[in-house]
């Protein structure tokens, strides 16, 4: 019989939705972040290239049945460059997201972290775009510690080219633009991230992510979040998140 980090996998290469694990379901989110690890484990992902961070609203909590934000780790797979092409047939139902993203310049451990100290860590920040993929039917059924095991949505993502300072930007007062085709479709400021996208670093320091995973390592790439509701794609079309200052990022789908 399958083992639950299998019956994940399964699920993703089928592109079906993931059916409830009964049994297997992991109890709480610390049970689905260890199941995460056993499902990098399987696809050589450890240490991670990165980390994702979902539900930092608690509009999005309440959306999706969790008890606070969730993360999810980053196969070096899913880090994209910036304009990449991705086909629609390879998603079950694929979504994009405004995103704030950084490069860490050194390792954070596990544990309790200010805002500062995750500012100290960090190397680049861009605007990014995170591809999420609705896999779950009804994911209130799940539960929120299968969401966790499975990366809380996560498929992919591109990031922009870094400005020369970041340092010099509020990013809390930074304004993210998500276009399709074009036309704006969703808004939002850095400070929809936690109130500020390095309390989002933050956060992550010292989250089961972190602790599963043995806190974050220099070099992995951070999305800290959208500061928009995730927008299904329904048909190609090219997606665009900018931030003025911070960056373009662009990626299409075919």
């Amino acid at each position: 019989m399958p083992d639950a980090a299998e019956l994940i996998l399964e699920a993703r290469r089928a592109r079906r939705a993931l059916a409830p694990l009964g049994e297997l379901t992991p109890a709480d989110p610390a049970a689905g972040y260890a199941l995460q690890r056993r499902v990098a484990e399987r696809l050589g992902a450890v240490p991670p290239a990165g980390f994702k961070i979902g539900a930092t609203t608690r509009q999005m909590q309440e959306y999706l049945g969790l008890p606070g934000p969730a993360a999810g780790f980053v196969p070096a797979e899913s880090l994209r460059p910036d304009g990449a092409a991705f086909r629609l047939a390879d998603f079950v139902r694929p979504g994009v997201e405004c995103e704030v993203a950084l490069r860490l310049g050194r390792d954070l451990p596990f544990g309790p972290c200010s805002r500062e100290r995750a500012a100290e860590a960090v190397e680049e920040v861009f605007a990014a775009i995170e591809v999420v993929d609705n896999r779950y039917g009804d994911f209130r059924a799940l539960g929120a510690p299968t969401l966790i095991a499975d990366q809380v949505f996560h498929a992919a993502g591109v990031v922009a080219p870094p400005p020369a300072d970041w340092r010099g930007l509020d990013l809390a007062a930074l304004r993210g633009e998500l276009r399709v085709d074009g036309r704006a479709v969703a808004a939002g400021h850095g400070r929809d991230l936690l109130g500020h996208p390095l309390e989002a670093l933050a956060w992550l320091a010292g989250s089961g992510a972190a602790e599963a995973f043995g806190g974050l390592k220099a070099g992995q790439v951070v999305w800290l979040g959208s500061v928009t509701p995730a927008i299904w794609l329904e048909g190609p079309c090219a997606v665009e998140a900018d931030f003025g200052p911070l960056g373009l990022a662009r990626l299409r789908f075919l």
